[in-house]
């Protein structure tokens, strides 16, 4: 079953980016804005502590997706006391300039539909994530994340916050902690180590730039 879900990611994220719209902020001041960033988001394997899992890789994500991020950060709707206290002195023009540089010029877009077609087990997480788990055409408020070529054991992470309520924002319906009971651990795993694997590009994803 991992080999089928590797194959099917691995096979269809080579074409997946193209030409979209640039991000409202400026990339070269957010540079310089995301310097404190570098810390934790800039440094190969580094992992968070209590609880353990890999810092979260930050280029190629959506600018709109990183904007509501550090928006929930700042408010406190997205628990978590460090990245609070970094968002928590930043502007909306600020998180406007990180996201822009995080992004780059060109975001990820979706590709054509996947060949081989995603497995079963992907079927809750396509309406939001795409075939290829760089997102979908669709205009979602907030933008989803991307998920290829992330550190799988982030997303367990995250999935166990959706599950357990610490996370509880998300906008597009049933998410996290619905679609967390229903599939099995098993299946969860799997397809979340074939995203891990799933290069954006061609090329496996940098922790920052």
């Amino acid at each position: 079953m991992l080999s089928r879900l590797t194959g099917w990611l691995a096979g269809t994220a080579l074409t997946c980016l193209s030409l979209g719209a640039h991000a409202a902020g400026d990339p070269a001041k957010g540079e310089m804005k995301f310097y404190t960033g570098y810390g934790c988001h800039g440094i190969a394997n580094y992992r968070n502590a209590y609880p353990d899992y890999s810092g979260p890789k930050l280029r190629h994500q959506n600018a709109a997706y990183l904007v509501a991020a550090l928006q929930e950060y700042r408010d406190g709707t997205r628990p978590h006391p460090t990245m609070h206290a970094q968002a928590s002195s930043l502007s909306d023009q600020d998180i406007e300039d990180i996201a822009a540089y995080l992004q780059g010029a060109e975001p990820v877009k979706p590709a054509a539909p996947a060949t081989p077609k995603a497995p079963k087990q992907a079927a809750p997480c396509i309406a939001c994530h795409g075939e290829t788990g760089l997102g979908v055409d669709a205009p979602l408020v907030p933008k989803p994340p991307v998920l290829a070529g992330q550190h799988v054991d982030y997303l367990e992470q995250a999935l166990a916050t959706y599950r357990n309520g610490r996370r509880k924002k998300c906008g597009h319906g049933q998410h996290g902690a619905a679609a967390d009971h229903r599939r099995r651990r098993q299946d969860r795993g799997r397809l979340l180590r074939a995203s891990a694997l799933a290069p954006v590009d061609g090329e496996h994803r940098e922790q920052v730039a």
